[in-house]
């Protein structure tokens, strides 16, 4: 019987795809797991790769890019564990990081979802859950909140000697109960990328499900390289950001695009001031302007 189903989400990662896929094979002997790669139409041979190097893999291959939540639903949809582990290609596993995972959903019946520590690949931590957004977390500093009310906002820079109870998980690395995606449904497929899985931590809370955080479990994670280098990346994070507001604080949907216009407006000024004090001479300033311009501009055009 099949204990644990790896569900990964591959677009044209074909390297990171192959080293997230050497860690579970190194790192994970018990319990009975299975691999299920769903690939959303990639061109760099990632599936090739993946099944000559692994060929007791179930891969998926659709013909065009899906999204995240779609085409991971594909998998959830066909698994035979108990346990879901929807892995980002960008992310491998330490020794024991799936078995702690395990041990402790095992032992705590009313958890529907649970995450490690992710850590950069030079072994700093990141943050690895966030809260489900608000106004008050929008308008403020993130870090001054984490720094004001850490138990309330929990974040990297605190210590944890032991699991906490958390809104969510970032989706880097998490396992989820079978039982509790029966429960509330799959993963909701109007985000295309981003917040597919804060939406799944409220659905479950709603259901009465926990979701925790277990900071002995360690996943290195190499953040954002599965999207590096793709421009829409910060449009379809506000985007799947908007639809969480549309879906579930409806009433306060104007509101929260105007106070996210108006940071993204005060960005765009300092960071213009920044590239005309350096001379236009630093590049990440110039990246960063040009970023958030574009984030103006498909504001002022409705948010297509």
């Amino acid at each position: 019987m099949t204990d644990i189903s790896f569900i990964i989400v591959n677009w044209n990662t074909r390297d990171l795809l192959l080293e997230c896929l050497t860690s579970i094979y190194r790192t994970v002997s018990a319990p009975p797991f299975e691999v299920w790669l769903v690939d959303n139409g990639s061109s760099d041979g990632s599936v090739a790769a993946a099944k000559k190097r692994f060929p007791g893999i179930h891969a998926i291959e659709n013909s065009n890019n899906l999204g995240f939540a779609a085409a991971a639903n594909l998998a959830l949809a066909r698994m035979g564990g108990r346990y879901a582990v929807l892995l980002n290609t960008d992310a491998t596993l330490t020794d024991g990081a799936i078995a702690q995972l395990y041990q402790f959903m095992q032992a705590n019946p009313t958890v529907g979802i649970a995450c490690g520590q992710l850590l950069n690949c030079d072994g700093s931590r990141q943050n690895s859950v966030a809260n489900f957004p608000s106004l008050v977390s929008l308008a403020s500093n993130e870090a001054l909140l984490q720094l004001l009310f850490p138990r309330r906002f929990p974040g990297k820079r605190q210590e944890y000697t032991g699991p906490i109870e958390v809104d969510s998980c970032i989706g880097a690395c998490m396992m989820v109960r079978k039982e509790a995606i029966d429960h509330v449904g799959p993963l909701d497929e109007r985000y295309f990328f981003f917040m597919e899985e804060t939406d799944w931590a409220y659905r479950m809370k709603r259901s009465g499900w926990r979701c925790f955080f277990v900071p002995w479990a360690r996943i290195t994670h190499a953040q954002g390289k599965s999207v590096e280098g793709r421009a829409d990346a910060r449009i379809m994070f506000y985007r799947s950001r908007y639809a969480f507001f549309k879906k579930w604080h409806s009433g306060s949907y104007p509101l929260v695009r105007g106070v996210i216009f108006c940071r993204l407006l005060v960005n765009t000024i300092l960071s213009m001031s920044g590239v005309v004090l350096t001379l236009g001479l630093k590049k990440n300033l110039k990246k960063r302007l040009s970023a958030y311009a574009r984030l103006i501009s498909w504001h002022i055009n409705g948010c297509p």
